[in-house]
């Protein structure tokens, strides 16, 4: 019996990653377009079964992760929070880390909005004194405008993994 909330919006359906979500999940890490912004580098099937396998015990450890989104029954991305304890100046410690991703072919069509709508509406209703913050990529100007939509404002820029990023912070409740 899994602990993982779904969470339901208008389009999409945000729910525990699911070990028959492999062959998906792994496709879409290994698209260079969804990696283009997140480590610059597609996974393989073995990095992609570990990320699943991490997220669904960060939930049962710590009460918190990531969800898979589906739309129309198809797995499309995901979305969450989480605690991964990064060597990152300034620290992330004590914050929920969001993050999403989606799949390329449906960017631009606002389901990276819907998602990150319901994930911060459960955040701030389940962790209402814990700040959220989120690194995104200077060139990644879609997620940039996501973040900024729900409130998360710059606190700092510098690198993480060699790679430039933007360190934002967001007030629970926005």
């Amino acid at each position: 019996m899994s602990d993982v909330p779904v969470l339901s919006t208008q389009r999409l359906v945000l729910r525990e990653h699911r070990p028959e979500d492999l062959p998906s999940y792994a496709a879409l890490w290994a698209d260079p377009d969804v990696v283009r912004f997140i480590g610059g580098k597609p996974l393989d099937t073995e990095a992609a079964w570990g990320r699943i396998l991490r997220y669904r015990g960060m939930w049962a450890t710590l009460g918190f992760g990531f969800w898979a989104i589906e739309h129309e029954g198809r797995l499309i991305g995901e979305a969450g929070v989480q605690d991964v304890r990064r060597a990152i100046e300034p620290s992330l410690a004590g914050t929920l880390e969001c993050g999403w991703a989606i799949t390329p072919d449906l960017h631009g069509r606002g389901f990276a909005r819907e998602a990150v709508a319901a994930l911060l509406g459960w955040a701030d209703a389940n962790h209402p004194t814990r700040a959220q913050s989120a690194i995104i990529a200077p060139a990644n100007a879609a997620s940039i405008r996501v973040a900024t939509n729900f409130g998360f404002r710059e606190t700092a820029r510098g690198t993480y993994h060699d790679a430039e990023l933007i360190q934002f912070r967001r007030r629970p409740g926005g």
